[in-house]
């Protein structure tokens, strides 16, 4: 199977020895291979903290920054937006000039715009900060995981490294509320950013020394016009899918970014298999354990991130729970993934892709469907028996999928598909976002209109969101802001068990896709 048992990495010239022997497999390679694991996954842990540990900051962020709606919108939207569309150019950059020349300027960049972000005295001045803090993680996030696939090349070790870099992507982005509910309790919003510099300046010279430089094939020039085609066409597709899932899902502002994202995105395809020399090898896709795998990547994210925005909110609204106190009840969850990621390795030679990928789904989706018994009172050990199950059911799906997407790719382009992968992730977690959250609005709404001795303008202001509702019915107080706050529970409980249902049969389907996959770690296919 093409590029599962590739030679030695082709590193750049010039590199010092010292460096190069961490590819290799001479005496002491070994311990460099995971020091270089190490490494990277501090790096993937603070852009998986980042992008959730904003969310429990917000009340604060908008007292003391007084941002509009739209800018408050954009504070927390503009990091993942910039990350998912950059992240195409920067792995195929990296394929280049050199991925660990990329890590190294995406840390540094990501330490600056965290110090700008921190000092922030104005909304715009956050925005922009954020915006870098995407640029940097789109730096970063493809070059680990191909840098992870060079210094790996033997795939049993591969696939254990890989266990261990998605089990870190878990823990950071539960990591995130966790973390910043301990910091707003105890310091000031802007700590949420200032705890990503202490790292960087660690990363900074140990990745200097310890990291491998390594570049693809580097046959023909990099297509500049078609990364950049990649790029705002990714951030129509991703803008759009965001403002579907808020209050105005067909207004121009929506519809507009999004046909010219998906317009710009079919021009890049037919540019690239017009090219001698793709920026991405589309044939990599005609391979069942890629081109399954990156489906199987969306179907798992699309189903779960929105799900998780829903249930940190019912933990919080529903359940009376302080942002510290949720990240705590979804620390099973995490927990799990960590172990399934560690375990994925023995699994996935024991099952094989197919069968851990269609498995990890269908755990999932059980788990989900258990969490349809949530109501209005709080069951603590039902809840982590279903988190637990959600952990290790998402972190087998992942992995098994991650892993042969990696396996599936060459040496030389691991870059790009690195960056396939973590496109996917971004796509499939924008999707679940807009999906299930069109899903929630649509089934809670109703609930809250047509409340005895409710005006029907609180009704509709109180059909915006349920922390919203709350807002409302303390101000009209009396019965009917007690009928309206039960209301608004009531109906944000119906909202979530249909949410929930949705979800599971998205993760159904994956499992039904992911019977395409090969039946063995070592690609066999087999029947069906």
């Amino acid at each position: 199977m093409s590029g599962t048992a590739t030679a030695r990495p082709r590193w750049t010239a010039g590199v010092p020895r010292q460096r190069q022997r961490t590819g290799s497999t001479g005496p002491g390679a070994g311990a460099n291979r995971w020091a270089v694991l190490v490494v990277l996954c501090a790096s993937l842990l603070l852009v998986a903290v980042d992008a959730t540990v904003l969310h429990v900051a917000v009340p604060a962020v908008s007292e003391d920054l007084r941002p509009g709606p739209i800018q408050l919108l954009w504070i927390v939207d503009v990091y993942p937006l910039v990350c998912a569309s950059l992240l195409i150019l920067f792995g195929t950059l990296g394929d280049r000039v050199g991925r660990r020349r990329v890590l190294l300027l995406g840390y540094g960049l990501f330490g600056c715009a965290s110090l700008l972000a921190a000092c922030a005295s104005r909304p715009e001045v956050l925005i922009a900060a954020r915006a870098l803090l995407g640029v940097g993680g789109a730096m970063i996030m493809p070059a680990t995981l191909s840098i992870l696939r060079q210094v790996f090349p033997d795939r049993r070790e591969r696939a254990l490294a890989i266990g261990v870099w998605t089990g870190v992507a878990a823990v950071g982005a539960a990591t995130g509320p966790l973390l910043g509910g301990f910091l707003l309790e105890h310091f000031w919003w802007g700590s949420v950013f200032l705890i990503n510099l202490p790292l960087m300046a660690v990363s900074l010279p140990v990745g200097r020394r310890l990291l491998p430089e390594s570049t693809g094939d580097g046959n023909g020039p990099w297509d500049v016009l078609g990364a950049l085609m990649a790029a705002f066409g990714l951030f129509g597709v991703v803008l759009g899918m965001k403002r579907i899932g808020g209050a105005e899902p067909l207004s121009l502002l929506t519809l507009v970014p999004a046909a010219l994202g998906v317009a710009l995105l079919i021009l890049f395809v037919r540019r690239q298999r017009r090219r001698e020399h793709p920026l991405v090898d589309l044939d990599l896709f005609a391979r069942p354990a890629f081109g399954v795998s990156v489906g199987c990547i969306v179907l798992a994210m699309l189903a779960l991130v929105g799900l998780e925005l829903v249930a940190a909110q019912y933990l919080q609204l529903v359940l009376g729970l302080t942002p510290l106190q949720t990240g705590l009840r979804l620390l099973p969850l995490t927990l799990a993934a960590m172990a399934a990621g560690l375990a994925g390795s023995r699994v996935l030679h024991r099952f094989g892709p197919r069968a851990m990928v269609a498995g990890g789904f269908v755990l999932t989706a059980v788990a989900v469907l258990a969490l349809t018994a949530m109501g209005r009172e709080d069951r603590p050990l039902f809840l982590v028996c279903c988190f637990v199950a959600l952990g290790l059911g998402l972190e087998t799906t992942l992995f098994g999928a991650y892993e042969s997407m990696l396996g599936e790719a060459p040496a030389g382009a691991a870059g790009g598909a690195a960056a396939i992968g973590e496109t996917s992730y971004q796509l499939g977690a924008g999707m679940g976002i807009a999906l299930l959250g069109s899903v929630m609005n649509a089934v809670y709404a109703p609930g809250v209109t047509g409340v005895p001795g409710v005006p029907s303008a609180a009704g509709a202001a109180a059909g915006h969101s349920l922390g919203e509702a709350y807002r409302v019915a303390d101000r009209l107080g009396g019965p009917p802001g007690a009928a309206l706050r039960t209301a608004a529970r009531n109906a944000f409980v119906h909202g979530l068990h249909m949410t929930l249902g949705v979800s599971a049969v998205i993760l159904l389907a994956g499992a039904v896709a992911a019977l395409r996959l090969p039946r063995s770690a070592d690609g066999e296919q087999g029947a069906g």
